[in-house]
């Protein structure tokens, strides 16, 4: 039995819910309308849902254009214990996902693993793009996909992998050359452009007066909270300097700090080095390339009265102590 059919198997007369971490970027809602979509075509239907907030203009209107249905949880009132959850481009027990009534049985990820969880049917593999994952579903099973759902699909990717520029593997490559022949590509470039909002020029301004270079290595602090995507797209404008091979930004958060990493060395992991940084102080890790974290209100204070300096130091440390 196809792995994705083993899914098909765990799901069938069940309850399902496809649950996005809490703050859903276009990946993570594209993988999870798509695998929605898989799963009607074998009469398994699935409602998609979340926490937190869609907090990027660019988002909604991704959600708008193509009239895909999200639910936050607190509208939800009848999720039970028994109902099952498949998480997509999130795991249990990360930071950035709640613990929904529901029984998360299956998990559908691109990110690596920090914490294990027994489910009954896992798809966690390294690759660009969540929504990768889904549409290679629908070729193993030889069905046809319509344009809309590969629209889709393709968007989250080229988003996600910063126009297939960033952390693309061979499987990323394979299945933009499908979803290509099939979407509407000039949508697309519409949704696409012009994706920059007033708002994030601020933050950008921030983390421009803020940054510090030790070496290769940009860090830039953004006082104040802003949308996770944003946060990764100035950790990447930072990575375009050309004396930065190493950029952590980081930005306030409920009390706390939330960090986005990036690196394009051949002699530093991203997500080794942010797990080794903020392992005491809430927690992080990704791929090679790149990598997230966050570091809780109750462990400000570790960083002691110069946050800047706090977070700059614990850094370093780690580089210096996880350098291949």
């Amino acid at each position: 039995m196809a792995d994705h059919m083993k899914l098909v198997e765990v799901l069938k007369g069940h309850k399902v819910y496809i649950q996005t971490h809490n703050f859903p970027d276009p990946d993570a809602i594209a993988s999870a309308y798509g695998l929605k979509v898989f799963l009607h075509a074998f009469e398994i239907e699935a409602d998609i849902c979340y926490d937190g907030k869609i907090d990027k203009n660019s988002t909604k209107r991704m959600i708008d254009t193509f009239g895909i249905k999200l639910t936050h949880i607190d509208d939800i009132k009848n999720m039970g214990f028994e109902d099952y959850i498949v998480t997509v481009d999130a795991q249990k027990y990360n930071s950035n996902i709640t613990d929904f009534p529901g029984d998360e049985v299956a998990c559908i990820d691109h990110h690596p693993t920090v914490i294990p969880c027994a489910y009954k049917y896992s798809d966690v593999r390294l690759v660009g793009a969540c929504a990768s994952l889904i549409a290679e579903y629908f070729v193993k099973s030889n069905m046809t996909m319509d344009t809309t759902t590969a629209t889709i699909l393709l968007y989250g990717m080229k988003m996600d992998t910063d126009s297939f520029s960033r952390g693309v593997t061979a499987l990323d490559i394979e299945m933009f050359s499908y979803l290509h022949a099939i979407a509407d590509n000039k949508k697309i470039s519409d949704l696409y452009s012009n994706s920059m909002e007033l708002d994030d020029l601020r933050a950008y301004g921030e983390a421009i007066k803020n940054i510090e270079i030790y070496e290769n290595i940009g860090f830039a602090y953004i006082p104040f909270d802003c949308p996770d995507a944003l946060i990764a797209m100035i950790s990447e404008f930072i990575l375009d300097l050309d004396v930065v091979e190493f950029s952590v930004v980081f930005a306030a958060r409920n009390g706390g700090l939330k960090f986005s990493v990036r690196n394009e060395t051949a002699h530093f992991h991203a997500g080794k080095i942010t797990s080794a940084a903020l392992f005491d102080l809430g927690g992080g890790g990704g791929h090679f390339a790149m990598a997230g974290g966050i570091v809780t209100a109750e462990n400000m204070e570790k960083l002691g009265s110069n946050l800047r300096v706090g977070v700059r130091n614990t850094f370093l440390e780690a580089i210096k102590n996880n350098a291949d």
